[in-house]
């Protein structure tokens, strides 16, 4: 039986809105939580009791295809459907909202982009920063990790956790995240400011290499 025109744009209507992303969770950001559980006891609970924290954290909106459990981190393949195109216009919107000083019009935009598209990273981050400038600490925190874990480790991401974890009074959790950014970035004096201020001591940038040269004489022409 040949396939309609209608049936092959709804293949390729339904293939447009599938995306995959291998995502990385860090057992750090997770303790005391679900996904901690399962660095806790993987052994107890096994490859599907692992899974279905998994499905538990990620939600019913990312399909599961792969996960790979390591001693600091899991790596989750997922696959999940959406509106990516719709979800970058409105995060765009919402980042302009939020520059034009409206940040609750803001908000809703942001939530409503991930909504679309679960996988949105830049609402993800927008969504974040935004909830601590309106000092919603509590709430950001949890974004803005699980925008690390679809986005990966970005500087400005690690300082911005690190500035919620400080003003949580989670000082081990910030110290960590800067000193990530650092390793990123090594001499980017906002992350070694953020250091010092959670009493590290103030660390010298590296010197440049010495050179050495040789000294050719030139001898005059008799």
């Amino acid at each position: 039986m040949t396939p309609t025109r209608g049936s092959d744009a709804a293949v390729r209507r339904d293939a447009k809105m599938r995306r995959r992303k291998v995502l990385t969770i860090w057992r750090d950001d997770h303790v005391g939580d679900i996904i901690g559980r399962i660095f806790l006891d993987a052994a107890g609970q096994g490859e599907d009791g692992i899974i279905d924290c998994l499905r538990q954290y990620l939600g019913v909106k990312a399909k599961i295809l792969k996960a790979e459990l390591m001693r600091d981190r899991v790596t989750v393949e997922v696959e999940s459907r959406g509106f990516s195109e719709e979800s970058t216009h409105l995060a765009a919107a919402a980042h302009s909202l939020r520059i034009k000083g409206a940040p609750r019009n803001a908000q809703s935009l942001f939530y409503e982009a991930l909504q679309m598209d679960p996988l949105n990273e830049d609402a993800m981050v927008g969504l974040g920063t935004l909830l601590t400038d309106l000092e919603k600490y509590d709430e950001a925190l949890p974004i803005l990790k699980r925008a690390r874990e679809v986005a990966g480790d970005r500087v400005e991401l690690l300082r911005a956790l690190g500035h919620v974890g400080h003003l949580l009074d989670r000082m081990p959790s910030a110290k960590g995240y800067f000193e990530r950014a650092l390793e990123l970035q090594p001499n980017d004096p906002a992350t070694r400011r953020a250091l010092n201020a959670l009493g590290r001591p103030p660390e010298q940038p590296p010197e440049e290499p010495r050179r050495r040269v040789r000294l050719v004489s030139k001898r005059r022409k008799s």
